[in-house]
């Protein structure tokens, strides 16, 4: 895929869907629920606007909004043939949203932002089943672009700011853009801490069910992650999971924010860590 050119290749669209068909053929029956395309926001801007991921493209509009249509049209066919085999399951697109505000002369940028890293999947969601949040922060934008974050809010290992009311911000910009029924596919935080994390995770339910009491159609919310992981180019160092893991050994360690959790699901609802 990538000596033909990647996500700009004329036909990786209808090469992505040969390989949902493929691999809908042996799974479908076992899966519960299908994202057909991990956040590709973040392959596009990061591979065709920042540069940080491959192809290393920098601040190139024609090709970075080529890709996110390439994308958009891959997710369409990948529905099309999960729902055409063997299973029965809500299909639907993950995207990475933040809660992007405006600086004072920002609003055009902040505008800007939301159309070209959201709202063109969110759209792409008509007739899905559900549209996927993963939210973990609030970013700035001002009149020359993205701008620094508050320094009156601490941040957390990723340098992002500590904001779990993002959850409901970009739950309800989901449902508003998509039209979708909204699950939380993503939210948590990378912290050494655990208090620190079921600080974080809790305000983040609170978040979710006040979109809840608005009437919003929020199907459910899962925490990044159960497991630390190897976090993009980032590697192990920021530490999101529920269960500690020995890079090295792979020895899985549970941290209290995973028995408080449990917790939480078993009772359906906000349980004080330790009671």
């Amino acid at each position: 895929m990538a000596q033909r050119g990647g996500w700009e290749s004329p036909d990786a669209p209808e090469c992505f869907a040969r390989f949902v068909t493929r691999a809908t053929a042996y799974l479908g029956d076992l899966v519960g629920w299908a994202c057909t395309i991990n956040e590709p926001n973040v392959v596009s801007v990061m591979g065709y606007f920042q540069g940080q991921y491959p192809p290393g493209v920098k601040e190139d509009f024609a090709r970075y909004g080529a890709v996110n249509e390439a994308m958009v049209r891959a997710h369409r066919l990948a529905v099309e043939v999960l729902r055409a085999g063997p299973g029965d399951f809500p299909v639907g697109f993950t995207v990475s949203m933040a809660e992007i505000v405006a600086n004072e002369g920002g609003e055009a940028l902040r505008d800007a932002a939301e159309e070209m890293l959201e709202n063109v999947f969110l759209r792409a969601t008509e007739g899905d089943d559900f549209v996927g949040v993963q939210c973990y922060t609030r970013m700035h934008f001002g009149p020359d672009g993205l701008a620094p974050n508050d320094p009156s809010v601490r941040l957390t290992q990723m340098g992002d700011e500590y904001w779990p009311q993002a959850v409901e911000h970009t739950v309800r910009r989901a449902a508003a853009v998509s039209g979708r029924p909204v699950v939380v596919t993503e939210n948590g935080i990378a912290t050494a801490d655990d208090s620190e994390r079921i600080a974080f995770v809790t305000e983040a339910l609170h978040s979710a069910h006040r979109c809840l009491a608005e009437g919003i159609d929020l199907r459910g919310y899962f925490v990044w992650s159960l497991l630390d992981n190897f976090e993009w180019h980032l590697g192990y160092g920021p530490k999101f999971g529920l269960v500690a893991v020995a890079p090295g050994t792979f020895e899985r360690r549970p941290k209290p924010s995973a028995h408080w959790f449990g917790e939480v699901a078993r009772a359906n609802r906000v349980v004080t860590a330790g009671s």
